[in-house]
């Protein structure tokens, strides 16, 4: 490649600023969603704890209203996580697999109370895993 006199290289590429791919932009949507989704179902079950069936015979029974104020505190993070995890940030991404395997695991003990709702929310924890797992980011591409 030519070079001027003044040692300024006429090919040379634009200082990039820092992108996250599609992938991470994906990622921090479904995690913000599910942090919502997880945040109400907290708030349904300290608020009417009523609202929920529950099953005798379950192995994983506890208090409907200790199960919301686990979700409603994992609700909040996940949103915080989510709004970090648009930085594409390492340290981000791999919060964002902590609490989303955290969610994961509430959500899957909070089946025999919600069922439908809770296996939308398992699904969605399962697609921000694999979204935070496998994004690259442009600067690094």
């Amino acid at each position: 490649m030519a070079s001027h006199a003044g040692g300024v290289q006429t090919g040379a590429a634009a200082p990039r600023t820092p992108e996250v791919s599609g992938r991470l932009v994906f990622a921090a949507v479904m995690m913000i969603f599910g942090g919502l989704m997880t945040l109400f179902q907290g708030i349904a079950a300290v608020t009417h704890d009523e609202v929920f069936v529950t099953t005798q015979n379950y192995i994983f029974q506890f208090d409907l209203s200790g199960w919301g104020w686990v979700h409603l505190i994992l609700g909040i993070v996940l949103i915080v996580a989510g709004l970090a995890a648009f930085t594409g940030a390492m340290w981000a991404r791999v919060t964002g697999v902590v609490l989303a395997g955290l969610a994961l695991i509430a959500n899957f003990l909070w089946l025999p109370y919600y069922p439908v709702w809770a296996m939308v929310l398992l699904v969605v924890d399962g697609f921000v895993i694999w979204a935070l797992c496998t994004a690259q980011s442009r600067s690094t591409a």
